[in-house]
This record gives structure tokens, sequence and C-alpha cells, in this order.
């Protein structure tokens, strides 16, 4: 996002966690600072910016967990509530831990925290974007009415080589080829064995390539569990960017469950659909309304795994609808959820600002 400002002529400054230092990379200069959002890194951070010739415009990609305290940084967002001689903006890609009276006293603490955090930074938003719109509904009324939807685009290339993806294919062999990319975390990863487990038993030819970390780990788990599949298992637990890309273009289809459902803001989601791959995954209570109508994903009603698996199957025997299922999701990824689009929006005038130009 950094790079696309800057391509549009925009002075762009970003500051994130690292080993000290500035460097200037793609038109954008970078300032990395070793404890960024402890009391001392905030110092350095205000200098920093100040430093920075003015009007400036703050542009926050809020999720609590990013900040440290164990998601509970309450000075670091009071720090970005104060800065009231700029123009702030907040990207919310989470806004709060969710609560439950059932959950153990510091899971309730820390609910209780991040609405606190979420206060102080929306209270001051002069603009505010959500990854999906169940999150605006976390914020004060002042901020809902006017908040902004604007899905997350995906992070990988978006444009393979096709010797790469040939490279990628004849390293892994002939047979039929699923995917799945992601992190592998409790829920969702019982939610794919159990979808995946029949496809396999299904067909002994197709084989499962497992993407993203972790994915060598539970790859070494399902084989223990299920060993008559053992040699239908691949993995690849840390690829960079574009290795990454060439190995979920060189699949045939991929399986994507999620506990709380398909939405704008899961990135395995983008990278699968900017590459035009197509998907397999299930609607959830974070879903939008627009995946029903979309036609760039085959839905199953809810993470049910024997929906899931059916939808699979069908994709799997049908070819010809397939592929048709990922060059529509290749056209509506360009369409709706694209950096460029992402872009566009962030420099386009805010709804208010429109209707009222003073």
């Amino acid at each position: 996002m950094a790079t696309e400002l800057a391509r549009t002529g925009a002075e762009v400054h970003v500051w994130a966690p690292g080993a000290a230092g500035v460097a200037q990379e793609e038109g954008v200069t970078v300032h990395r600072e070793p404890g960024l959002f402890t009391p001392t890194g905030l110092v350095k951070l205000t200098r920093g910016l100040d430093a920075c010739p003015g009007p400036r415009r703050l542009l926050l990609q809020y999720v609590p967990h990013a900040f440290g305290l164990k998601a509970m940084n309450v000075p670091f967002c009071a720090w970005f509530a104060a800065r009231r001689h700029e123009e702030r903006w907040v990207f919310f890609h989470e806004v709060v831990y969710p609560w439950s009276p059932r959950a153990p006293l510091r899971h309730q603490v820390l609910a209780g925290t991040t609405r606190v955090m979420l206060r102080l930074v929306a209270g001051v938003a002069d603009r505010a974007f959500v990854s999906i719109p169940t999150w605006a509904e976390h914020l004060p009324a002042s901020l809902r009415a006017r908040a902004e939807w604007r899905p997350v685009p995906s992070n990988l290339p978006t444009q393979v080589p096709s010797t790469a993806v040939a490279r990628v294919r004849e390293e892994l062999g002939e047979g039929p080829l699923l995917g799945h990319f992601g992190t592998y975390g409790h829920a969702t990863a019982g939610l794919l064995e159990r979808a995946l487990v029949p496809l396999l038993r299904a067909d002994a030819t197709r084989r499962v390539l497992l993407l993203g970390r972790g994915s060598h780990a539970w790859r070494e788990g399902l084989a223990r569990r299920s060993p008559e599949l053992a040699g239908q298992l691949l993995s690849r637990d840390s690829l960079e960017p574009g290795a990454l890309a060439a190995h979920l273009r060189a699949c045939e289809l991929l399986l994507q469950p999620y506990i709380d459902g398909v939405s704008a803001r899961r990135g395995s989601t983008m990278a699968s659909l900017a590459l035009g791959r197509p998907l397999v995954t299930n609607t959830g209570h974070l879903t939008e309304p627009l995946w029903r109508t979309l036609g760039a994903v085959a839905l199953a009603e809810g993470p049910d795994p024997v929906a899931l698996s059916r939808a699979a199957e069908r994709l799997l025997s049908h070819p010809e609808e397939r592929a048709a299922l990922g060059a529509r999701a290749a056209e509506v990824y360009r369409e709706r959820f694209s950096l460029e689009r992402t872009v566009e929006s962030l420099l386009r005038p805010a709804p208010c600002e429109e209707r009222n130009p003073s």
C-alpha cells in the first residue's frame, strides 16, 4: 500500500518495529525502531514524526495484538489520541477481543482493555476504514455511520511467470493437486482435516499441498492419524512471496475452510482470488452478503466439512466448471479487491467531504 501511494506522488513514511535504521524502499522512507510501541519507542516516534514536513496525515493499521503488551497497549492508543495537530486515519483490520461471561478472567480483562483502546483510537479518527463491515458495529456511533468498508488486498504477487509454475508442477509430480494456505490453528485445522480426508481417500492419485507456517508439523500429525494418506501429503512451510504464489498457482483447487466464514479480511482467500485459483470455502458469522452473489468461490453453508467435501468433489469432477470459477475469481479480485482499488479509496475524498466540500 505504501509503495502504491508513493507512485501517485505522495511522500510516504512508514514506521515499524525492527532493527534501528532508516531506508528507502521503492520510493518509501521506512523507519525501523526496536520497541516502537513502548514508552521509549514512542518518544523516538514522536521526534521522527515531528521532523517530517507538514501537513501530516497518520494512517494507523490497527490490530491490537500488533502493538505489544499482550494486546493491551493503552499507552500507545493514548499517544495516538493526543496527536491532535495531525489528520488521523485508522484502518481497522481487527477491533476487539471477543467477550464472554464464561471466559477466564484474563480473557475478560483483555476484552475490556481492547474496548478501552478502541474508544481512544476511534474517538479521534478523522476517517475510518474497516476490513469487514461487522467491525463497524463496534465503533462509536459518531464514527460508525461514516466508516468505509475496504477489503484487504492480497500481499502476494498477483502475477506469476508460467515457467515458475511449470517448475513447481514438475517438482511435485503427477496427479490432481489440491491446496490449502493457512497457519493451521486448532479450530480451522480440525475443519480442514474433516473436509480433506474424504477427498484424498476417494482417489489415491490426489495429493494435497499444504502451504504456510505450521504446514510441516500439521502434515506430520495428519500422517500419524491417517497413515494410509501419508504419500498424498505435501507441505512447504516458509516460502518467500514469489515462490508461495507459484505454488498456489500450481494447485488445481484450493480448499479454504474458516470457522467464522470467508470474509474480505482473509489474506489466504485474497491471494487465491488474485491468482485466479478455483476456491472452495464456507459462510460464517463474519461472511459479508456479497459472497453469495459474486460467483467467485464455491460456497458451502456454514463450517460443514461434508458440504465442503461435496463442493470440492464436484469441481474436481468438472474441469470446465473449475476453470470458469478460477477465471471469475481473478475478474472479481481485479474489480473489487485489488491493491489499486484500495489506493483509489484512500485518495478519494471521504463521503462526508464529498457532501460538504468546505
